[in-house]
């Protein structure tokens, strides 16, 4: 391991350049789609793998990541199996979903929470040193990319949270993420859905990821 993990960034504790592995102990990939216009089911692929480059400019970072699309889960097993089948995903032709990154921006707003606290000059509780780390250790980004499933190829947006550094009790570096995107799933091929008599449809076209977990340094 480096001596220094961690550096500081536009007043933002950051980790230090390298490279660093998704935690598959700490990891959640997962996915909502409302159902019938009015529920909304949730879901996740349980095997996933990411590689990030934390660069010398944390904006030049890249994130590669391939998740199994036959590790889909959503508490039933019926719908689990047609979620794999041709109707959706078809994991038989198309075993991986993947992602590459191309691009990071910043984005510095503040928390509300923690504008409110500054203008009463403190967080409650905390000294100085710890509201500073607290205050800047999360804060949020855009990362752009494209996304590929079955097959097929478009451009996406995640919102991203960075959640701070830490080690843990092995020694190992990491950090925190979470991130959400909507894709439209109509355009990459997954196009089942059943017409309702009232109106809508059974499976919203939306679909919502939902992403969160660790990253843990590998190259120091």
């Amino acid at each position: 391991m480096t001596d220094a993990p961690t550096r500081i960034w536009n007043d933002l504790v950051v980790p230090a350049p390298g490279t660093y592995e998704l935690d598959v102990a700490h990891q959640r990939i997962g996915f909502l789609a409302m159902h019938m216009m009015v529920s909304p089911v949730r879901g996740q692929f349980g095997t996933g793998s990411a590689v990030i480059h934390v660069a010398e400019d944390p904006l030049a970072s890249t994130v590669a990541a391939s998740i199994d699309a036959a590790s889909i889960e959503t508490a039933h097993a019926d719908r689990d199996a047609h979620l794999k089948s041709p109707d959706f995903l078809d994991v038989d032709v198309f075993p991986t979903i993947e992602f590459r990154s191309t691009g990071v921006e910043w984005n510095p707003a503040p928390d509300p929470i923690f504008s409110w606290a500054a203008l009463k000059g403190r967080l409650p509780g905390r000294d100085v040193d710890t509201q500073r780390a607290t205050a800047g250790s999360r804060t949020r980004f855009v990362l752009h990319g494209h996304l590929t499933i079955r097959g097929v190829t478009h451009p996406i947006a995640l919102d991203a949270e960075f959640g701070g550094v830490g080690t843990d009790p092995y020694g190992r570096h990491l950090f925190g993420f979470s991130a959400t995107a909507d894709f439209e799933r109509e355009k990459f091929g997954l196009l089942w859905n059943v017409a309702l008599e009232a109106g809508g449809v059974l499976v919203a076209k939306t679909v919502r990821i939902e992403l969160a977990g660790e990253a843990i340094r590998v190259d120091g």
